[in-house]
């Protein structure tokens, strides 16, 4: 554990002001760089573009086509007793 007061010494004896450090060690910290942090922002705009094109391509692709009951007479409905 480096935490503690430390202070310099020269040759002739001549120490310095005290120096306190304090340092905190982390168990489950993961370092993460410049260029990893760039790669991870990259892999989600890609992933996120290529999801909206999908998602485009899918729901695009049915405007051409008529349904089942698109182009026929409505259904004549009759109220009463039989």
């Amino acid at each position: 554990d480096p935490r503690g007061i430390y202070r310099c010494e020269t040759e002739s004896k001549q120490r310095s002001p005290p120096l306190q450090v304090h340092y905190r060690m982390c168990q489950n910290c993961i370092e993460v760089d410049a260029p990893t942090i760039s790669g991870i922002v990259v892999a989600d705009v890609v992933a996120t573009i290529f999801l909206a094109v999908a998602v485009y391509c899918i729901t695009g692709q049915d405007k051409g086509r008529m349904s089942r009951g698109e182009g026929r007479a409505p259904l004549a409905f009759r109220w009463g007793r039989e």
